[in-house]
């Protein structure tokens, strides 16, 4: 590393010796690559020039000629350096570039012999001079570490991780046209709070020295929405970041995004249904097909989904009668999971078990799981069939939970009720009387719905992760590595109704032949 920073510091050096500046403010450019190559036969005739702008991801020079291939947000476009077309003095610069640099070029389009599309350029400009050469053997690379670490890097060079970010701000966007078509107000809710609330996990807590308090990051957004609901708002959506200090896996962040949403005078089936309509637009307006593809397996997202009670999908699936099972009779089932400390777990926690390992993985076509026992579900109301029973249920497609959502408790006296009994069984800190106290005023009746948004934007570009779609996914800090020993200074810091839903709660260039190392996989937070 340290000689091929050296190497390029060398080249830096020679380009300020010429007077000229390796790092400009600004450079106009007319076209991306992609207009470039569509619009070829126009641009041909016309002789029109271009300008485009991008980074050099191969370079090829060949005496008096060099080939480079720059890629921009659209893709990759050929361009040709000629000594005959540049001048002797011009041309010599060109062979200051590195693999990395970021160039702008101006010319004319033409063909190649082999039908490559390519600017022949009469002017250009070094817009940024790269000082480190790609990872080795970048292209296919398997070290997960080493992409989300170094996400920008990832980006430039798999064009497919970049369509996934493309594809994710493509999702949000359907979701926010087709909510704001039906009614529904954007805001914004505090994300520092006092008491956390709207699902049962572990909270991030920090301090406020002004106020002399200790604060909260919000695991769920759901109790400060439903105070909207008290105070008129009828139908409101927020797009949340939320956090929760637990385990990191395939489909949990302890930083994640939610979408979620209330709609006054409706219940759980009408949540249902705009969740199935909601899904069915994204993927026919993203995917231009209600049919997914996710990880070799293909279904379809088109409405109606499935809909299962949770009674039946225990029976079904675990052969248990939560109606009438008791604790020990979970505790037997929880065996065939395997190994576990299940004498000491509650009934929540066995129920919780039994549907994390024994029933969910079944729902491989998207389902409405609903109807959840009282104990999972402090904040829904109880069905209408069996007071058992709560009306709530969880959509999933591929076996992965995508959402949570209730017709909303609203009688504040059986909510107190719920809030102690959570309190002592997962022996929270303290209620949040505040909500108790807009409940007081009047909550009308609401649905309510959760939408892991990392989850469903993991399936929708199928992506076998969330953190492949979270662009700057949390991990341990950065151990000392070789390929910096001796570089430049490196950072090297890496820093309800949820994602993790589960559980209660709100609701092709070359690569130029520059070579670093690549790291090990080890040490993923």
């Amino acid at each position: 590393m340290k000689r091929i920073f050296e190497e390029r510091q060398a080249k830096l050096d020679g380009i300020t010796a010429k007077g000229l500046n390796p790092y400009p403010y600004a450079y106009e450019t007319t076209h991306h690559s992609a207009e470039v190559r569509e619009g070829f036969e126009a641009l041909s005739e016309s002789g029109e020039t271009v300008s485009v702008a991008g980074r050099i991801m191969a370079l090829r020079p060949h005496g008096k000629t060099a080939f480079a291939n720059l890629r921009d947000l659209k893709g990759d476009i050929q361009v040709y350096f000629r000594k005959d077309d540049l001048g002797e003095e011009e041309f010599g610069l060109v062979g200051l570039f590195d693999v990395g640099d970021i160039v702008g070029v101006k010319g004319s389009v033409f063909k190649t012999r082999t039908e490559e599309i390519t600017v022949r350029v009469s002017e250009f400009a070094l817009l940024t001079k790269s000082m480190r050469p790609l990872p080795e053997k970048w292209h296919g690379l398997k070290d997960k570490e080493t992409r989300y670490r170094q996400r920008y890097v990832d980006l430039f060079v798999n064009l497919d991780v970049r369509e996934t970010v493309v594809r994710r701000a493509a999702i949000i966007a359907t979701m926010r046209r087709f909510l704001d078509g039906r009614g529904f107000i954007e805001v914004e809710t505090p994300i520092l709070q006092p008491i956390y609330g709207g699902a049962s996990a572990q909270p991030f807590t920090t301090y406020h020295n002004a106020l002399d308090m200790k604060l909260y990051l919000r695991i769920a957004d759901e109790l400060y929405l439903k105070r909207l609901l008290v105070g008129g708002l009828e139908r409101v959506y927020e797009f949340c970041k939320d956090f929760r200090n637990e385990g990191v896996d395939r489909t949990h962040s302890p930083e994640f995004t939610m979408l979620e949403l209330y709609q006054a005078y409706a219940d759980y089936n009408d949540m249902m249904d705009l969740f199935e309509e909601m899904m069915e637009t994204v993927c026919m307006e993203v995917l231009g097909t209600t049919d997914v593809t996710y990880q070799g397996r293909t279904v379809s997202f088109a409405r109606p989904w499935k809909r299962i009670t949770v009674a039946e999908a225990y029976k079904k699936y675990a052969g248990v009668d939560i109606d009438g099972a008791s604790d020990e009779d979970l505790r037997a089932a929880c065996e065939r999971i395997g190994q576990g400390d299940w004498a000491s777990m509650t009934r929540y926690d066995l129920l919780g078990e039994i549907l994390d390992h024994l029933v969910e993985p079944n729902f491989e076509e998207p389902t409405f799981l609903y109807d959840y026992p009282v104990e999972t579900s402090p904040l829904a109301k109880r069905s209408r069939k069996n007071g058992r029973f709560t009306e709530r249920f969880e959509p999933f497609a591929f076996g992965v939970e995508l959402g949570n959502a209730f017709s909303e408790l609203n009688d504040p006296a059986e909510q107190r009720a719920r809030f102690e009994e959570q309190k002592r069984l997962a022996g929270e800190e303290e209620m949040d009387l505040d909500f108790l106290r807009s409940l007081e005023y009047g909550m009308p009746p609401a649905g309510g719905l959760g939408v892991g948004i990392d989850r469903v934007v993991m399936i929708l570009t199928d992506s076998p992760s969330i953190r492949d779609v979270i662009l700057f996914p949390p991990m341990r800090p950065e151990a000392a590595r070789d390929d910096d020993e001796d570089g430049p200074g490196d950072g090297g810091h890496g820093g309800g109704k949820g994602d993790g839903v589960d559980g209660q709660g709100g609701c092709g260039g070359g690569d130029g032949g520059d070579e670093g190392s690549a790291e090990s996989a080890q040490g993923i937070g």
